[in-house]
């Protein structure tokens, strides 16, 4: 097994950027000498805006550096991890208090455009476990528990807000608590130095332990925990299954397969922040194929809505999903009756570009995407915030869909084998793969969030019929 000599410091300690001068550096340090390599060895946080990363062993400084030792060495006995050091109960316990003195709570209720209800900001509290810092220099901050499946507090995340909800301050709980045993010259407690040993810190997603909780739902991925709180805000409770269950991975980098097991199984909306040249985009949709790949029966699909309608500004700024959000009023978004984006075309157009063609049985998805890009330039006379309003909800109608597969599914005699769908997709029950999505669809019938359900019913069928 191999080992590097050089690696990233531990920890959450950040240095300041050779490049883009802002504190969120992470240096290599030597694991032979326990020093940091020159300071121009790093990587800078801030992915999308700087970018910096010098690899020492990239640009000929291990080659240099080889009278110190091998930089790569064997190792003769197989490593064993040690088992990874929860967060206390009692300690994340402590945050769950002083909402009057938080921030990001306060703003919600009272400084924004549209104040929510104190029942939903409850709600919100309770589902996610926010909590506050009531004391030293993140005062008021608030946290964000990162808390696995099984109910394990895995990190706490700190973000300390401004009048408006924008971030002016980052940090994690266990570093906040270390600083402050250091400061009082107090010994630090064991759970604490058995923490920091932790190989990774935020190792799964924000809102994970929902998804037990609520296993019928969709989910949206998206970057931070305050665009899944927005979401959740405006979109709905994932009470209803047929709400978007809403968690965040934590940054831009963060989306790995490893976090992502625990949605095997799912369907999953990624919700990419803005960026300059569509990187964070290009990044997600890559990494989404890739993860497909490998968790079966899921099925995740990076939007593209921003990416397309947002003027460059917004994306030199990597703007979000909560940054449009924010100036909606989400009552509208509560509405049962919700207009159809077609609506603005006229009626023949709409009966034309039908999502389906009743011969074939099969969607003409490419029908459809003509169609909005067909009026594109009337959609992009509007605001981009009205245009996600309307096109986050736009619904049609998939009853013949929906009595078609029945017939068909029903005078078939099923495989108790395993069947290939598609490149992707591997359907190991499929009695029970058809029980489900028919549910799906009936259940959602016309919300296009759901359709992926009924296009592999389709897939499905002419594949059987074949």
């Amino acid at each position: 097994m191999r080992q590097y000599r050089y690696i990233f410091e531990k920890g959450s300690k950040k240095h300041q950027c050779p490049a883009c001068h802002k504190k969120r550096f992470v240096r290599y340090v030597d694991v032979y000498t326990q020093e940091y390599l020159p300071e121009i060895y790093g990587k800078c946080d801030r992915e999308m805006n700087c970018g910096y990363h010098l690899n020492p062993y990239k640009n000929g400084y291990a080659k240099d550096n080889t009278i110190k030792d091998d930089f790569v060495y064997q190792i003769s006995k197989p490593i064993v991890k040690p088992k990874p050091v929860f967060i206390p109960k009692d300690v994340f316990y402590k945050t769950r208090k002083a909402y009057e003195e938080n921030t990001f709570i306060q703003n919600l209720l009272n400084n924004i455009a549209f104040p929510f209800e104190s029942e939903d900001i409850e709600k919100i509290i309770a589902q996610y476990h926010l909590g506050t810092i009531t004391k030293g220099y993140r005062k008021g901050a608030t946290t964000f528990p990162f808390i696995d499946i099984d109910n394990n507090v895995r990190a706490i995340q700190v973000k300390q807000f401004d009048k408006f909800n924008h971030t002016i301050g980052t940090d994690f709980l266990h570093s906040i608590i270390e600083k402050h045993y250091k400061r009082n010259k107090q010994q630090i407690p064991i759970w604490l130095k058995g923490y920091n040993k932790n190989e990774t810190k935020v190792s799964c997603l924000f809102g994970e332990h929902l998804l037990s909780k609520y296993p019928l739902n969709p989910v949206a991925l998206v970057e931070a925990p305050k665009t899944a709180i927005y979401g959740t805000l405006y979109f709905g409770f994932p009470n209803n299954p047929k709400n978007l269950l809403w968690l965040a991975v934590y940054n831009l980098s963060s989306l790995n397969i490893n976090k992502c097991k625990a949605l095997k199984g799912r369907n999953v909306y990624l919700f990419p922040d803005l960026s300059k040249e569509g990187k964070a985009f290009n990044l997600w949709s890559n990494k989404a194929q890739k993860i497909q790949q490998q968790l079966e029966n899921s099925f995740f699909k990076v939007s593209d809505l921003l990416e397309e309608l947002a003027p460059n500004q917004d994306k030199e700024e990597g703007k979000d999903i909560a940054d449009y959000l924010i100036k909606l009023d989400w009552h509208k978004f509560r509405k049962k009756e919700i207009k159809n984006i077609l609506e603005i075309v006229p009626k023949k157009e709409i009966i034309k570009n039908r999502l389906s063609k009743q011969k074939t049985n099969k969607i003409d998805i490419q029908d459809s995407v003509n169609t909005i890009k067909k009026y594109q330039p009337v959609i992009n006379k509007k605001p981009l915030e009205d245009t996600f309003d309307l096109q986050v909800k736009q619904t049609v109608n998939w009853n013949v869909q929906i009595k078609e597969l029945e017939s068909f599914f029903k005078n078939m005699k099923l495989s108790k084998s395993e069947i290939k769908l598609n490149q992707c997709t591997t359907i190991l029950n499929v009695n029970r793969f058809i029980t489900s999505h028919l549910s799906t669809i009936k259940a959602n019938n016309g919300n296009l969030i759901y359709l992926p359900y009924l296009v592999r019913l389709q897939e499905l069928s002419l594949l059987l019929k074949d």
